[in-house]
């Protein structure tokens, strides 16, 4: 169990992550140079459209890129000081679930059919926590109760459950065994705007109580609005703009960042049709040279197909990588 330097409140540091898929003969390049801190007790929102590697960078936290077809490439990750990718597949088997949980998308597919509820939460319990069954169990119904479900539900069956419901419990065993860090992978895709209303505000009053820090995967910017202290906006496997929530909903600035924010309704303003990114995502086993997202780009220039723009900090706590953000800003302050 390796140890390395890690800045005083880090609980996670990705550091120039780089991660690879062979495919039908084909690399695919789907994170590449990713640079990533969470605080404990913090919110990243992980935003960007379906194809930018949010899912992948999730899993690779987790250490399940499945080889041989996926390998680390570069980079490291440390938690906690600790080198995930030189831990032991026995290291990390403890690590998962105790101190990194995850809540999948879709808990259609995330609970077992054929074991209740109490039972699922309570395996969790009793692997990581060193319980007898009998105290894990008792521990499940208090854990569902946490979520807003009486006790005397734990021993029903997923189908018994809404779609609400499932990601509560969902949300329970990912809680469970009381982790530092959730990775929460578009946890309210599936439901509608008023369960997802109800599943976010529980989810913000656990991450208050517990202080536990989170990774929200969403391509969705109102939910991050409402959940997170920070935002990674994520293109072609990386990181084009992070700051604070004021830096990038106040203060936006990567050419594609502005397009999320324009293909967003506005209430305050009556228009016929929104302004949609122009384009597709590039396929990430044939990117392009310079910045990926340059073919895309309204304010693509020459150098921008040529050369791949690091992230430049643009304050204390907001960076960007574009190579004209500074002429964008000067004309945004004319305007």
């Amino acid at each position: 169990m390796e140890k390395t330097d890690i800045q005083e409140n880090n609980l996670l540091q990705i550091e120039d992550l780089h991660i690879h898929y062979m495919s039908e003969g084909r690399e695919i390049h789907a994170v590449n140079g990713v640079t990533l801190h969470v605080n404990e007790g913090e919110t990243i929102g992980l935003v960007g459209e379906t194809g930018a590697g949010k899912t992948t960078l999730a899993l690779s936290i987790m250490k399940l890129i499945q080889k041989p077809a996926g390998r680390y490439a570069g980079g490291r990750i440390l938690f906690g000081g600790e080198d995930l990718l030189s831990a032991s597949e026995n290291r990390m088997h403890h690590i998962r679930g105790n101190q990194i949980a995850m809540i999948f998308q879709d808990p259609m597919t995330s609970l077992n059919p054929v074991y209740t509820v109490g039972d699922q939460i309570a395996e969790v319990i009793a692997l990581h926590g060193h319980m007898h069954a009998k105290q894990a169990l008792e521990r499940a119904g208090d854990t569902l109760e946490m979520v807003g479900i009486p006790r005397e539900r734990a021993n029903e069956y997923p189908h018994q459950f809404s779609g609400g419901m499932k990601q509560r419990v969902c949300i329970a065993m990912a809680l469970a065994a009381n982790p530092q860090l959730i990775i929460a992978d578009e946890p309210t895709t599936a439901l509608d705007v008023t369960i997802q209303a109800q599943v976010l505000d529980l989810m913000g009053k656990l991450k208050r109580e517990l202080n536990t820090a989170m990774i929200l995967i969403t391509h969705d910017l109102g939910i991050v609005s409402e959940v997170c202290d920070k935002v990674a906006i994520m293109y072609a496997g990386r990181i084009l703009e992070f700051g604070t929530l004021e830096d990038i909903y106040l203060h936006p600035t990567h050419p594609y960042t502005l397009g999320l924010f324009n293909s967003i309704p506005k209430l305050d303003q009556k228009i016929s049709r929104l302004t949609p990114i122009k384009g597709l995502m590039p396929d990430p086993a044939n990117l392009p040279e310079g910045c990926a997202f340059a073919p895309r780009c309204d304010y693509a220039c020459p150098a921008c197909t040529k050369t791949c723009p690091p992230g430049e900090a643009i304050s204390p706590t907001h960076t960007v990588a574009c190579l004209r953000h500074r002429e964008l800003a000067s004309e945004a302050g004319r305007n």
